[in-house]
């Protein structure tokens, strides 16, 4: 166990779902893992008990989804097991994603197609969906290698898989429902006769939405606040000088006033309890590695793939590549905006970042 979880407590200890059923953690909300083909091995979703309005006027009891997993034929092996062993016969009355990501929204379109019910999601991360969805350019392709050989990632086999990389969302999320509901920061939602309020988060996704129950004291964390694991924040192609590490910096404040007893349901990871406690260890990762790649500033102009020692002590495959550039450019980028480093153009055409002052300080999260 990393020594920081001794700060944390999970309240279920070691039990997990198992494939096919769900753990009830919280009065109607339902825990159901599925396993995911990545270094990142699974993900966790949730049946919230609902009931709703429906056609003529009558109400219909059944579930609310959050989050869907990738599309694949073991996926949905895995869906029809729980809708047989976990929905009690009734029916799924509408489906909710945390944010665009493929293994959150990768089938939506099967199971908002299957029940007949709306996507209920951001506007923002829908339409984003869209693009990676219909652009081969999205998350790879040639446009995905200039920028990290840009940045100083020019090993030919590592740009040959991320040119590889052109079909890497459709071929996990081959299809969006053609409609959807728009969900926004400070909605509250009716789901089962409980109040979830909507929580903004920016930096991993474009609008990433959480939701929390002050009813049963439990936040749907989505990938905004994980207990092992700090969330991947990158700097992409599609947006080249964009500061996602401070957007969210500043997103995690919004869970402060959550009570320190929230019961935190992540989408990889075991639901937890001390959520301040966690928000403080992730701001201190990420003080940490910005004030190592500082004060390596200080002695050389770095590049993106400079600061890759830096950021991760354990080797990287090709795939756990494309987001370790990202995250180091997030890291860089929080820097440079701020005033603490400078960008420029080396003669062999890689962007470097160095130090604009002799005098080291520490950077702050204002």
């Amino acid at each position: 166990m990393n020594p920081l979880e001794h700060q944390i407590h999970y309240p279920l200890g070691d039990a997990l779902p198992s494939e096919g059923s769900s753990i009830e953690i919280a009065p109607g909300v339902h825990w159901i893992r599925m396993g995911l083909p990545f270094a990142l091995d699974h993900i966790n979703l949730w049946l919230l008990r609902d009931r709703q309005l429906g056609a003529g006027g009558v109400m219909l009891d059944g579930w609310t989804v959050v989050d869907c997993c990738i599309d694949s034929a073991a996926t949905r092996a895995q869906w029809e097991q729980i809708f047989v062993n976990c929905l009690g016969g009734l029916p799924i009355l509408r489906v909710i994603v945390t944010h665009m990501h493929p293994d959150h929204i990768g089938l939506a379109h099967w199971l908002c197609e299957r029940w007949d019910v709306r996507l209920w999601i951001s506007a923002t991360d829908y339409n984003v969906a869209r693009v990676a969805a219909y652009d081969p350019q999205g998350f790879g392709g040639e446009a995905g290698a200039d920028f990290y050989a840009l940045h100083g990632a020019q090993d030919p086999s590592f740009l040959d898989h991320v040119r590889g990389r052109a079909s890497y969302f459709p071929t996990l999320v081959p299809a969006l429902p053609p409609r959807f509901r728009r969900i926004m920061d400070g909605d509250m939602l009716d789901i089962g006769g409980r109040a979830w309020r909507c929580i903004s988060g920016y930096g991993h996704a474009p609008e990433h939405m959480a939701l929390y129950c002050a009813e049963l004291t439990t936040l749907i964390s989505g990938d905004m606040v994980l207990p092992r694991i700090s969330t991947n924040v990158s700097v992409h192609a599609s947006e080249p000088e964009a500061n996602p590490l401070q957007l969210f910096l500043i997103s995690l404040r919004r869970y402060l006033d959550l009570p320190e007893s929230t019961l935190v349901l992540p989408s990889h990871g075991k639901p937890f309890t001390g959520l301040a406690t966690r928000i403080a260890q992730l701001q201190d990762h990420h003080r940490e590695r910005l004030i190592e790649i500082l004060q390596a500033a200080h002695n050389r102009a770095l590049s993106a793939a400079d600061t890759l020692p830096i950021l991760f002590q354990r080797k990287l495959d090709t795939h756990q590549m494309t987001f370790a550039m990202g995250e180091a450019l997030a890291h860089l980028h929080y820097l440079w905006v701020n005033g603490k480093l400078e960008r420029f153009l080396d003669q062999g055409g890689v962007h470097r970042f160095r130090a604009t002052s002799q005098e080291y300080e520490h950077p702050r999260f204002d």
